[in-house]
């Protein structure tokens, strides 16, 4: 299974230290939209206000902050389940840059994860030749940000 990163994630990526291992679980396309309110980098650009460029680079570098372990983390790299009955297995507690406590789990022997309660939809993409990328289907994020853009907060 193939996953486009997106021109967010893509973006997040290009952040990164080109000199280090990292992974970095990046939201999908979709969950850039839907959880985060943003649509395209540009956008701004179109209209002619810098201010907008600064807050979508703002929102992508937090979420990179949350999301990138400063080391390589494959899915076979996660204990598989030990039993056909045991739904997960749990790897070692890692801490995101920003210094959020990751958890990674694998689904199933098909190497999906989940982390931090949020499935992969795409896992080991390489990247440079030190980071690995694994697309997910959600934001993670600590408690604070994520009530930033709740909705209640929508007007």
């Amino acid at each position: 299974m193939t996953a486009s990163l997106g021109e967010f994630g893509d973006m997040m990526v290009s952040m990164l230290p080109k000199n280090l291992a990292f992974t970095v679980f990046v939201p999908s396309p979709e969950s850039f939209r839907r959880v985060l309110k943003l649509q395209r980098p540009n956008d701004s650009a179109t209209n002619g206000n810098g201010a907008d460029d600064d807050a979508t680079y703002a929102v992508v570098s937090r979420v990179l902050g949350f999301s990138a372990v400063p080391r390589r983390l494959r899915a076979a790299d996660v204990a598989p389940p030990r039993h056909r009955q045991q739904m997960v297995a749990v790897a070692p507690v890692l801490e995101s840059v920003s210094g959020l406590r990751i958890s990674a789990w694998r689904r199933d022997v098909d190497g999906a994860l989940v982390v931090n309660g949020v499935p992969s939809e795409c896992v080991d993409i390489v990247k440079e030749r030190d980071i690995i990328v694994h697309v997910m289907a959600g934001v993670l994020m600590d408690a604070e940000f994520e009530r930033s853009f709740s909705s209640e907060f929508d007007n």
